[in-house]
């Protein structure tokens, strides 16, 4: 049993409603208390998908949405209406994405990510809080307010935590000054202690999306995501972020083997500093099935 830390599952929905049945299934199996999803380029909507998602999961995520392909008014308005819709439940995790999808497949300028970033974290927050926002910047041009009643008696949505995908110094300062923490992947516990802490400051969250994978083949696991995931090694902010912590590629970040030696990474994690930790299952169906019964099983502090 592991306290002190949140647990998380994530999803990846091979179409919409899988979002809402694996978020029912685990939390019927367990104590993961906060289900997660992507958005994947060529994919389903992340937000239009987790506005389906039943009682269950005390905290449901997106780790996480582009802000490139989406205007701060609109990711505002759309985050506020799926706060409504799951009962004020959403954590709404944002980031710049990567040259290779936002500027050679969206044929949209991926220009100054981390000035990019700043400004629309400057126009989305305050929108998310119900403000009137008045901003004339490089990027945005915006004089709006929304009114997002979530009731009949026209109470605004409560504004949904924001973190956001900050791997270099310049995201971090973002982070740490205008989001609630950050998500990062692809890192071991010594990164989270020695690189992100002391550049978020105190009180930050530190989530981590982890491969796992309970499993008497741990290099099988390792091999298999080595294949899968190669093309990490050539987007520049997942590599430099690799080296930081001294990984020759993803694989190197994979938690795998016997259930003892899984526990002992998570807490690993915690002791570290890291706040949360969100499980992306991976390896055949019976490892995926001995990961989610074991992380079910671990005792994680509740979501306040």
């Amino acid at each position: 049993m592991i306290d002190g830390i949140r647990i998380g599952w994530n999803i990846t929905p091979k179409f919409p409603r899988e979002v809402a049945a694996q978020a029912a299934r685990v939390s019927a199996a367990g104590t993961v208390v906060s289900v997660w999803t992507n958005q994947l380029p060529g994919s389903w909507d992340a937000l239009s998908v987790l506005g389906g998602i039943g009682p269950g999961p005390a905290e449901v995520g997106t780790a996480v949405l582009p802000t490139y392909p989406r205007h701060p008014v609109v990711m505002a308005t759309e985050a506020l209406t799926v706060q409504a819709l799951i009962g004020g439940r959403l954590t709404l995790g944002v980031g710049p994405s990567h040259a290779w999808y936002i500027s050679n497949q969206l044929g949209i300028p991926y220009t100054a990510p981390a000035q990019h970033t700043r400004e629309y974290l400057e126009v989305l927050r305050p929108l998310l809080r119900g403000e009137h926002v008045r901003h004339d910047g490089k990027f945005y041009t915006v004089d709006t307010q929304l009114q997002t009643a979530s009731n009949p008696e026209g109470e605004l949505a409560a504004p949904p935590p924001v973190l956001l995908s900050a791997l270099g110094p310049r995201m971090l300062e973002v982070a740490r000054d205008l989001a609630d923490g950050t998500i990062t992947v692809w890192i071991r516990p010594e990164t989270v202690a020695s690189y992100l802490l002391p550049r978020l400051g105190a009180g930050a969250r530190v989530v981590v999306l982890a491969m796992v994978a309970v499993t008497s083949e741990p290099d099988a696991v390792r091999e298999i995501v080595a294949r899968e995931f190669a093309v990490v090694e050539s987007m520049p902010a997942y590599r430099a972020m690799l080296d930081r912590g001294g990984l020759a590629g993803p694989a190197d970040a994979v938690i795998a083997g016997a259930e003892d030696d899984v526990l002992a990474e998570l807490a690993r994690f915690r002791d570290a500093g890291a706040t949360d930790l969100i499980v992306s299952s991976i390896g055949p169906p019976e490892a995926r099935a001995r990961t989610l019964e074991l992380v079910t099983a671990v005792n994680p502090i509740s979501v306040a």
